[in-house]
């Protein structure tokens, strides 16, 4: 989707709310509020919200830092605040329950400005790093290193392929896994499960979004993509922090640090990207967090993860990753994430096993023609998903139409017929060796990259 036209809009909101304010976060029976607010010069033009963590153990029964995990509870709500922020994009940000060093301010101020990059292209915005947001806070010192004793990996798990391969590859390093979740779900258990990782092992963090904010999207606030993953990462280490794990692994891969717009900084997937990865192991170092963050995928392509993936069909019954139809954890087959994955999967399983997993064959949806087109045309926006690179999706399709032979489906005809003689890059043996895995997990990466 190209740009829209709410530049208008943007700056009367911006005239209109002039400051957004962290009040304050309270933590009371393992349940965390955090207060924002949105001020005018109108006193009765304002709003306020409200959204809460609700932690699933007693805290005060657990040992751990108070120190730090106050500092990541700080920080996770500095996380929070963008999503509430966008709905009327105020220049001012005052923080008034606690401090940031300058090197922080502009730390924030760069993940919210490219974790906005598709909020503000989608909505037609031409943001300036300088202007777009300035931030008030009292001046902060860099803060203690804390050295408790840790031990063990605290991973994240969404449901999807990408979180099953890690902890597939954690199980056969021998790993002591805690599986991680926010918000559970039936697919997310499901991968727990198939895992063979008892279900009273995992912890699950509950967040809520204030019903303000949805409200006023209804009303025509500014809306959009928001850095999610950044929350998922200060959420990830104050976990961490409260059950004194020695690592947070994440499953975010190479593929993460394309853009999706030619000619222009727009990734959905910044907050997934190598560089935030970097960025926040230097926060966590700077400021507090014990935790180590990496991404266990990081050198790998999403090619190579889902022929990783295809090798554990336990999980075929299970794992789901599409977000509009998360909430019923079905595939709703009408999207470009349910397509790419279809795509993937379909170099290496067969439409018969692919049916029983999606309830269709996509490839035959020539309804979604456009879709596919972005996710792989030179020059076509990619689909504002989750999605890898064109080149990984071009391989996938040429698999795809060689091991189907001459029996080929709408949209396998479609790809055929634009990129004729077209010899894809080849992925198998692919390395990043731009990444933070520690030694001890990197022979088991290596060999799924083969």
């Amino acid at each position: 989707m190209k740009g829209g036209g709410y530049t208008g809009l943007y700056e009367e909101l911006r005239s209109r709310y002039g400051r957004f304010v962290y009040y304050d976060y309270k933590l009371e029976n393992s349940v965390l509020t955090y207060h924002f607010g949105i001020e005018s010069e109108n006193v009765s033009d304002r709003y306020d919200f409200y959204p809460t963590w609700t932690f699933p153990f007693d805290l005060d029964k657990l040992d751990f830092d108070r120190d730090q995990a106050d500092e990541m509870i700080f920080s996770l709500g500095m996380a929070e605040l963008v999503s509430y922020w966008k709905c009327c994009c105020p220049q001012k940000v005052q923080i008034r329950c606690g401090s940031l060093s300058d090197w922080q301010k502009n730390w924030w101020k760069k993940l919210y400005f490219n974790g906005l990059g598709e909020f503000f292209y989608r909505n037609g915005i031409n943001a300036d790093f300088d202007d777009f947001m300035t931030i008030d806070a009292p001046d902060a010192a860099p803060k203690k290193r804390y050295s408790p004793t840790l031990s063990g990996s605290l991973v994240p798990v969404g449901g999807g392929k990408d979180s099953v391969v890690t902890l597939e590859l954690l199980k056969k390093a021998g790993e002591d896994i805690t599986p991680f979740m926010i918000n559970s779900r039936k697919a997310i258990l499901g991968c727990i499960e198939a895992a063979e990782i008892p279900l009273e092992k995992a912890v699950c963090f509950r967040r809520t979004i204030d019903k303000t904010l949805l409200e006023l999207n209804k009303k025509g606030f500014l809306n959009g993509h928001t850095p999610f993953s950044a929350v998922t990462a200060f959420s990830s280490v104050l976990c961490g922090c409260f059950l004194n794990k020695k690592y947070s692994v994440l499953s975010n891969e190479s593929s993460a640090n394309e853009s999706y717009v030619d000619g222009k900084n727009v990734n959905h997937q910044y907050s997934k990207s190598t560089e935030f990865e970097r960025d926040f192991r230097e926060y966590c170092k700077t400021f507090g967090g014990c935790t180590e963050y990496f991404s266990l995928l990081r050198p790998l392509s999403e090619w190579q993860i889902a022929k990783e993936f295809v090798k554990y069909p336990q999980y075929f019954p299970v794992f789901q990753s599409c977000n509009l139809g998360g909430k019923t954890d079905i595939w709703c087959c009408e999207c470009a994430k349910c397509l790419y994955v279809y795509i993937l999967l379909a170099a290496f399983l067969d439409d018969t096993e692919l049916v029983k997993i999606f309830g269709c064959n996509m490839l035959e949806k020539t309804e979604l023609s456009d879709m596919f087109d972005g996710l792989v045309l030179d020059g076509e926006d990619k689909p504002f998903e989750c999605v890898g690179t064109k080149n990984e999706v071009r391989l996938s399709l040429c698999m795809a139409a060689e091991k189907r032979k001459g029996a080929l489906s709408p949209l396998l005809k479609r790809f055929k017929e634009s990129f004729t003689d077209y010899k894809p890059v080849d992925l198998n043996g692919y390395f990043d060796r731009e990444n933070f895995v520690p030694d001890k997990f990197l022979p088991y990466v290596e060999a799924a990259a083969k």
